[in-house]
């Protein structure tokens, strides 16, 4: 074998091995996107159902108080209340529930122990309240669903269009 036999194979080895290396990267990152994209839309439907569930609850008012379900209902904004102890007075922590996406993209939940985060990469959350007749409402009292539109997607990547999840969902209240 001579010298210039070795150098063309070790040039071609090196072209393979370069090969390789670029498809198991390409490979990796793929993977990485698409777990980050299964994470984004898991956590979005949890965030989304749990919403749904306080929403179809509030104005639970089994003692007939007559409180409003809803006391603020602005479009990235939700403070809902219940009377889940039927005592006939909303007061403690359960009982008022407010909803709100902050400017760092983190959806949060308070009930009474401060803003919690509910899940982070929220891109966009947007409440819109109608009426008896499917017609916005003016009013807390005349709130009978509420439409929420939510999109998240992949954190560490803000201003990237693929990956995004939007779901959308309109929520009776029971008890209106």
């Amino acid at each position: 074998m001579s010298l210039a036999e070795l150098l063309a194979s070790l040039a071609v080895l090196g072209l393979v091995m370069a090969a390789t290396v670029m498809f198991l990267t390409s490979g990796q990152r793929a993977y990485l996107v698409g777990t980050a994209r299964v994470e984004s839309q898991q956590t979005a439907r949890m965030a989304l159902a749990r919403m749904a569930r306080e929403i179809r609850q509030a104005g639970f008012d089994p003692a007939d108080a007559g409180f409003a379900a809803l006391s603020v209902f602005e479009p990235k904004r939700l403070v809902l209340h219940m009377d889940l102890d039927a005592d006939g007075v909303i007061a403690g922590r359960p009982e008022t529930i407010t909803w709100l996406l902050g400017a760092d993209g983190v959806l949060r939940r308070d009930a009474g122990g401060g803003a919690q985060p509910v899940i982070n990469g929220v891109r966009s959350l947007s409440f819109t309240y109608l009426g008896a007749d499917g017609a916005s409402a003016v009013a807390p009292s005349e709130v009978r669903s509420v439409v929420i539109k939510l999109t998240t997607g992949p954190e560490g990547a803000p201003t990237r269009r693929d990956g995004l999840t939007t779901l959308v969902t309109e929520v009776r209240l029971r008890n209106r």
